[in-house]
């Protein structure tokens, strides 16, 4: 009986160890091939703007277009 319960302690803690053992294999490849062991979360998919976004979007994007256009026209620099 403390032979089974002895060999089943050893089995748990010998797991423990791999389990230790694999963690840190990874984090060492991952900081060989990356230059950071740090694991960081990936931001989701964007999502795609609703069809009124997209068109304020693309108005906005025009109205800045013509303002360069205007500058560059009177020979103003625009300030960045």
């Amino acid at each position: 009986m403390a032979d089974s319960l002895l060999n089943a302690i050893f089995a748990v803690v010998d797991f423990v160890f791999d389990l230790w053992k694999a963690i840190d294999s990874t984090r060492r490849l991952s900081q060989q091939a990356t230059g950071s062991d740090k694991i960081v979360d990936v931001p989701p998919d964007p999502k795609p703007l609703p069809p009124a976004a997209q068109r304020a979007l693309a108005e906005a994007e025009e109205r800045e277009r013509a303002r360069e256009r205007a500058t560059q026209a009177n020979g103003i620099d625009p300030v960045v």
